[in-house]
Parts: C-alpha cells; sequence; structure tokens
C-alpha cells in the first residue's frame, strides 16, 4: 500500500470537479449500513491515515491467515471422518470447508498487489485487486456447490451405509465451531478496515457452520434409521450455498459498480455544508477503491469570495472529510459560485 496521500483541488469557476491524482489504495471493502460503522473513526492528518492503512491492511491479512489456517485444520479433521464413515453430507461439507480455507489465498495475493504504489497506468493503485479476489471467492462457492450436489444425488442413487456416526457427529461439531469463529474473526475485522471481500469471506463461513449443524442433523437421521437422511442433508447444504452465493454476487456486484451506502453520502454532504464558507453541495460523489475511500466534491460558495479565499474554504471542507472520515484516503474538491450553471 503506498504511504503518498497526494491531493488536488481545482477551484477555477466554470470547470466540473477536479480529478484524482493516482496514489497507492488499500484493498476491497464493505456492503450496506455496515460501510457506517466502519467509517465512525476519526484522522487529523496523513500521518494519521497512513498509519490507519497500515494497520488495517495488517489486520485484513492477519484474519486471513488465522482463518485459514482454522478452516485447514477443520476441513481435515471432516474430510478423513467423511472417508471412515462414507457420510457424503460431512464430505460435502468438508469440501466447502477447503474452498472456504482456500479463499483466503487470493485475497492475500489482493492484500499484497494492493500495497504497491500507484503508477502512470494505475493511477488510483491496485486497490480493485481485492475486488477481482471477490469474484474469485464467488466461483469457488459456486464449484463448491456444485460439487455437494453431485454428491448427494449420486449416493441417492447408489445408496451405500454411514458407519461411525458419533465420529461424523463430533467432525460436524467440530465443523460448527470453526467456521463461526473464523466466521466472526473475518467479518468483524472486515467491517473494520472496511474490505467487503473479508466480510463476504466471513459470511461464507457463517454459513459453512450452518451447514455443519446440517450433517450433525443427518447424522441423528441416520441413526434412528433414515438411510436417506444422509443425500438429502447433502442436498440441503447445497440449497444453503445456493443462497451464499446470491447474496456474495450482490455484494461483488455492487462493489465493482463502486456502490456505498447512502447514509455514508448524506453524513459526508453534511460534514461539507457545515463548513463555514459552503452554501451549498452541487456535486457529491464517493466510491471504495479497495478499503479506503476517495470523494469527489462540488462546493457552492458566495461569488464575491477571491480566488484565494475560495480555495482556503476547498482546504477546510478536506480536512473536515479527513477528520469525519477514517477511510477517506482522498478528497478532490471543486468550489463554484452559488447561482452558477457550469
Amino acid at each position: 500500500m503506498s504511504t503518498r496521500h497526494d491531493h488536488r483541488h481545482e477551484h477555477e469557476h466554470g470547470r466540473g470537479p477536479g480529478r484524482f491524482r493516482g496514489h497507492g489504495a488499500g484493498i476491497w471493502s464493505k456492503v450496506r449500513h455496515g460501510v457506517s460503522e466502519a467509517l465512525g473513526g476519526h484522522s487529523h492528518g496523513t500521518a494519521d491515515q497512513i498509519d490507519s492503512a497500515l494497520e488495517a491492511d495488517a489486520a485484513g491479512r492477519r484474519a486471513l491467515f488465522a482463518s485459514l489456517a482454522i478452516l485447514g485444520v477443520t476441513a481435515a479433521v471432516q474430510l478423513v471422518v467423511a472417508e471412515l464413515s462414507g457420510s457424503v453430507a460431512l464430505l460435502g461439507d468438508g469440501l466447502h470447508n477447503v474452498a472456504d480455507a482456500l479463499t483466503a489465498v487470493p485475497l492475500l495475493i489482493a492484500f499484497a498487489l494492493a500495497r504497491r504504489p500507484a503508477t502512470k497506468r494505475f493511477t488510483y493503485g491496485y486497490g480493485r485487486a481485492e475486488d477481482l479476489g471477490g469474484l474469485f471467492v464467488t466461483a469457488v462457492i459456486a464449484v463448491s456447490s456444485g460439487i455437494a450436489a453431485w454428491e448427494a444425488v449420486d449416493r441417492l442413487i447408489h445408496p451405500d451405509q454411514v458407519s461411525h456416526l458419533w465420529a461424523v457427529a463430533v467432525a460436524a461439531l467440530i465443523g460448527f465451531a470453526g467456521n463461526e469463529v473464523a466466521a466472526r474473526y473475518r467479518i468483524g475485522v472486515g467491517r473494520r478496515i472496511g474490505s467487503a471481500a473479508l466480510v463476504a469471506d466471513g459470511l461464507h463461513a457463517r454459513t459453512d457452520g450452518l451447514t455443519s449443524l446440517a450433517v450433525l442433523l443427518g447424522a441423528f437421521g441416520v441413526a434412528l434409521g433414515w438411510t436417506d437422511a444422509d443425500p438429502m442433508v447433502g442436498l440441503v447444504i447445497t440449497a444453503v450455498i445456493l443462497g451464499v452465493l446470491r447474496s456474495t454476487i450482490r455484494q461483488v456486484g455492487a462493489r465493482l459498480l463502486d456502490a456505498v451506502d447512502p447514509v455514508l453520502v448524506d453524513q459526508a454532504a453534511a460534514t461539507v455544508t457545515a463548513v463555514p464558507g459552503v452554501t451549498g453541495v452541487r456535486e457529491l460523489r464517493v466510491r471504495w477503491v479497495g478499503h479506503t475511500l476517495r470523494a469527489e466534491v462540488d462546493a457552492t460558495v458566495d461569488p464575491a469570495l477571491t480566488v484565494g479565499e475560495a480555495h482556503e474554504v476547498a482546504h477546510h471542507v478536506e480536512r473536515h472529510l479527513r477528520h469525519d472520515f477514517a477511510r477517506l484516503a482522498a478528497a478532490t474538491v471543486h468550489t463554484s459560485p452559488a447561482g452558477s450553471h457550469g
């Protein structure tokens, strides 16, 4: 992640909002009102924001490494028991956990890419690499649902006995516990640093935990004499995974289209209009680049102000935005005379 924060202000009347100057960004991030939670902190200067960005990057990587280890162990236990018992429900859950653990790899790569400084070709930096990591997460979820469905249908067509039911039950409980721990860690860190990819990955892990409980119910069903309980639970797991896939596609798609929480825009507009000298907000745009924000503002001021005075007002707007939004990495502020139509 770059540690340079360049900010450009254009204050000539009749021109549109100024262009951002490229610099290193962070890595992908948040959906709906969780965005507002992540932006609640305060920052008072460039050094503070550099530290905040570096801390966010480190926190994201720690969460990914920890969850990779937790889910790797969980999946290994489940796959060993699935092989011994012949449970396709546990096999599907274990495969899903393997996929969930492996999604940390592309996200770690994305985090590393996002730390590179901006170039003349990538003037916004490499923060969008995290968005591509989110697409990979989506693909992995889709593939795991297909594998789970295939195994379940095959078992219904070719019935087989499930053994070691007590081991299946224990492995299911381990799967639930491991996934819930990983989910809480990922979601908590993702919301705090503004990483939509990390939040989506955490939600994926949480759903895996619920499917593990379904495996437990399937084991009870087999113990009671319902031989089709195991593959039926496998089909239920497939349906749950598809539900997660739908939610993840919506999250990832929104981020790729530069969607932000409308509450965030309202909060930014309130911050701008509270600055002395600003009479209104003609245009305000906010976007995520990785897990940092960029804003473009066209604020109206008294037409009687000199160019220098309007310039000072623009600087005050930037400082207020930086103070109120810890995840804001850059703000381009343009001032226009009130009543103009340019």
